[in-house]
């Protein structure tokens, strides 16, 4: 028992005692009591909590325009949404984020803050809503089946603008260690096995790449999510809504929000489809998990420091091991890993989430809402503690990467189409024997002058940046011909 006051509410259930200087109502105070599961409040998402209030903003605003509430109510839930999304309230947002009832808990949260928040502006008490109502006055002309869905689309925009700029920002990160590491030759690797050279900055010039072509799939998501189904109320039939209402909202909404938002031409099939978090749920999926790859070669080509590949350093920001002194770990790429294989799981949710979707409407939305915006959230903190934390510092160990590549068989492969095939295997296996430089070996075989295979192997003609554009004339490697001869490759 406590000896705070309280306030009475009634709804179609009875009457409970609500904390007295709580904004929020009965309807919450029901679902706190039957959802106590995920211990994480809505308000965790702000996103979502100013986007509920946009919504609400938007309706308040048709609602007066086509005549069914009355201006001063309307100024007051006006109001009241202009502060939430300033940020006031937010821990008046108390549902929890998984539950029951398709979103209903969660508009009746919004509901009661917002019809609080206004009257307490106003000098009454919370629950005075005999003077506005948190269903008949901020609720009006809405259907939690189609406020809850517009709002959670909404949130996803305003985390999938926060993402797409970390992402751009990364994909610089990785482009501008492109160019620093241009002229760094280093040795590919396909099956994880020595294949032939390339730089450094090829490199990471294509994890730019696969970072562009992702940016590009997230942006191409946001049209999608614009697109509402608001003035469709409980199944898209538009019942208790005024005829004009779906369209003057929707325009409020684009006023308010500066999005394209576009009214659903099929209401009803809008209401029940979950589509659109499906693809982006996949889209958010094949970034991280390219990401995630691209980290896993970060973590391979900075192992060791003494027994890996070595090739790069990773900024150094933890010690490694609460037992072998000097440890340091790749930390930074392993939580953007983790974070790869949440989002995987989410988008399984996701898909599980849609397809159990029932007749006129899915009452799994919150657990999309959920696994998608977290998603989001952890995304946008990863890609950010990424480029700050590593990607910037990275830098190229250049001893190790010249000794690695000066006497690497895949530099043979250059070679190949100037002395034969032959000719080049005996050298790859004297090299793979010798551990010697590539180039000295075919020297002391006479195949090649100093300058002509310094020349071939160089930079530009490993890596493929300087394209050899005349015919090359293929030699057999059992007769080496005449090296006084001006068209013998040697010479």
């Amino acid at each position: 028992m406590t000896d705070s006051p309280t306030r009475t509410e009634i709804d179609s259930l009875g009457a409970v005692e609500i904390p007295a200087d709580a904004l929020w109502g009965i309807h919450t105070f029901r679902a706190l009591e039957n959802f106590p599961i995920s211990r994480r409040p809505i308000s965790v998402y702000p996103d979502l909590v100013n986007a509920l209030a946009i919504v609400k903003q938007a309706a308040a605003r048709a609602n007066l325009e086509i005549g069914v509430l009355d201006a001063q109510k309307a100024a007051w839930i006006d109001e009241a949404c202009t502060r939430i999304r300033a940020g006031e309230f937010h821990d008046q947002f108390v549902v929890g984020v998984i539950q029951g009832g398709a979103g209903t808990s969660t508009n009746m949260n919004a509901n009661e803050v917002i019809a609080n928040v206004a009257l307490e502006a106003q000098g009454h008490a919370p629950g005075r809503y005999d003077l506005l109502h948190p269903l008949d006055d901020v609720n009006r002309s809405q259907s939690t089946n189609d406020v809850y869905p517009t709002a959670v689309k909404l949130a996803m925009v305003f985390s999938l603008e926060r993402l797409m700029a970390e992402q751009a920002l990364l994909r610089d990160s990785f482009a501008a260690k492109g160019v620093e590491f241009a002229n760094v030759l280093k040795v590919g690797r396909t099956q994880l096995q020595d294949a032939v050279p390339m730089t450094l900055g090829q490199e990471f010039h294509g994890f730019a790449t696969t970072l562009t072509e992702d940016y590009d799939r997230l942006r191409h998501t946001v049209p999608l999510l614009t697109e509402i189904n608001l003035g469709a109320t409980a199944i898209g039939t538009g019942i208790t809504a005024d005829p004009n209402y779906a369209a003057t909202v929707c325009r409020h909404l684009r006023e308010i929000t500066g999005f394209e938002h576009v009214t659903a031409a099929d209401l009803v099939e809008a209401t029940s489809d979950t589509g659109v978090f499906m693809t982006l749920s996949g889209v958010l999926k094949r970034t991280a998990i390219k990401l995630s790859k691209i980290c896993n070669d970060l973590r391979l080509l900075s192992s060791g420091p003494q027994a890996g590949l070595g090739e790069i350093t990773l900024p150094p920001r933890q010690a490694g091991s609460s037992i072998m002194p000097g440890k340091v770990n790749p930390v930074i790429p392993e939580v953007v890993n983790q974070v790869a294989f949440s989002v995987a799981g989410a988008d399984v949710t996701v898909t599980m989430a849609a397809e159990g979707g029932q007749l006129q409407l899915n009452a799994f939305e919150p657990v999309i809402a959920h696994s998608l915006l977290q998603s989001l959230a952890w995304m946008t903190g990863g890609w950010r503690t990424l480029r700050i934390n590593c990607v910037d510092g990275i830098t190229a160990n250049l001893d190790r990467l010249d000794t690695m590549v000066s006497t690497s068989v895949g530099v043979v492969t250059a070679l190949t189409p100037y002395i034969g095939y032959a000719a080049a295997s005996a050298l790859a296996k004297t090299a793979l024997l010798t551990h010697r430089n590539i180039a000295d070996l075919v020297v002391e075989a006479d195949l090649m002058t100093r300058e002509r295979v310094t020349k071939l192997i160089s930079p530009a003609r490993l890596s493929g940046l300087e394209a050899v554009t005349s015919a090359i004339p293929i030699v057999d490697g059992r007769d080496l011909g005449d090296p006084s001869d001006p068209s013998d490759p040697r010479a």
